[in-house]
């Protein structure tokens, strides 16, 4: 499998960071001492978190050594480890994780393991998309299960959500308390292509890396095609991307 490309997600960095803004000003009063950044990607959720708490020892932590290395040659003041979320050391008064735990299993063991790596009166804090309803990812699923493709015979990495009812669930019984909430963003891309160019560092990442460079140009345009009929362009120009994404903070 293709490591992440720290380039192409950062096409839409603004529109991908905010939802870390948002997140991190849900636990401004918190006044952490202690950060860690999970799935930090290129460091830009990280960035956030500096300029937000800048007193407090921040940590940005990936499993991917490209995104690593962009974040290290990005925002030299601030360390970051290649480590995969389970096997972070230490504890913490705030562990934050921007659009990186649906890339990892089994959330009703997951989520209780990071409460434990928080100290007494530490905050999880977690956004994760929830983005399935989307017509772009109806479009891309119908793509994939094409048999010309040959997809089905490929182990796809994890990325899958629960409900917001099952988290409500984990979290009642590791947490002392816990806010859960949505939020929408309609985001104004330029054209139909900038909509794979959206997906292409994040959900088809694993099928281009299958398929490779010709028979995934191919497999792009077919979903570009299929987009360009479902989505209208705007008077203004562009057009738009709903995008959901789930957020909760947690207190141990």
């Amino acid at each position: 499998m293709a490591d992440w490309n720290s380039n192409q997600y950062l096409k839409f960095k603004n529109q991908r960071t905010q939802p870390a803004v948002d997140l991190a000003m849900r636990v401004i009063n918190s006044h952490p001492k202690t950060i860690a950044d999970i799935g930090c990607g290129p460091g830009n959720s990280t960035a956030v978190l500096k300029g937000i708490f800048p007193d407090a020892d921040i940590l940005g932590v990936d499993n991917s050594p490209n995104m690593i290395e962009k974040a290290q040659k990005e925002h030299p003041d601030i360390p970051f480890c290649l480590c995969n979320a389970l096997d972070l050391e230490g504890k913490y008064d705030l562990l934050f994780s921007n659009a990186c735990l649906q890339w990892i299993p089994d959330h009703d063991t997951l989520i209780p393991a990071l409460m434990d790596k928080l100290n007494d009166g530490g905050v999880l804090a977690v956004q994760i998309p929830m983005n399935g309803e989307e017509p772009l990812y109806k479009i891309i699923e119908e793509v994939a299960a094409d048999s010309k493709w040959g997809l089905q015979s490929m182990t796809l990495p994890p990325n899958e959500t629960l409900t917001p009812y099952e988290y409500f669930e984990i979290l009642t019984s590791c947490s002392s308390r816990f806010d859960i909430w949505e939020t929408k963003y309609y985001h104004n891309l330029e054209d139909h292509k900038a909509l794979v160019e959206w997906v292409k560092g994040t959900r088809i990442r694993p099928y281009l890396a299958f398929l490779g460079e010709k028979r995934g140009e191919e497999f792009e345009n077919e979903i570009v095609n299929r987009a360009t009929k479902i989505y209208p362009v705007r008077r203004s120009g562009g057009v738009i991307l709903g995008f959901r994404r789930f957020f909760f903070t947690a207190e141990k």
